[in-house]
């Protein structure tokens, strides 16, 4: 299942983590780990943040995403399902529709 993963990284490790040189080491070894379709790396609310669209087989398969990013940055994550426009049309809206009118 396609998931958008929002992750929200707090200045403090992460301007530590900057000045010794080990940010982007760290930031590569999650990215080999979690192998993203796409990743973008923005401001969020005024921090550093990150979207990354995930293809999670499993729910199980969560804290794999999103421990990286707790333990190494303090990090906030949420998970957003995603579906695309043949997912939308399975989706069945005219019938919903017709059911809950």
């Amino acid at each position: 299942m396609k998931m958008l993963l929002t992750v929200e990284i707090p200045h403090e490790p992460f301007n530590s983590l900057v000045r010794s040189g080990k940010a982007g080491e760290t930031i590569g070894r999650i990215l080999e780990t979690i192998k993203p379709e796409a990743a973008y790396f923005t401001e969020q609310d005024g921090t550093r943040g990150a979207i990354f669209v995930i293809d999670v087989q499993h729910a199980s398969d969560i804290p794999s995403f999103s421990e990286p990013f707790f333990l190494n940055f303090q990090a906030n994550c949420k998970f957003r399902i995603l579906m695309n426009p043949d997912d939308l049309q399975k989706a069945g809206l005219e019938e919903l529709g017709k059911k809950w009118a």
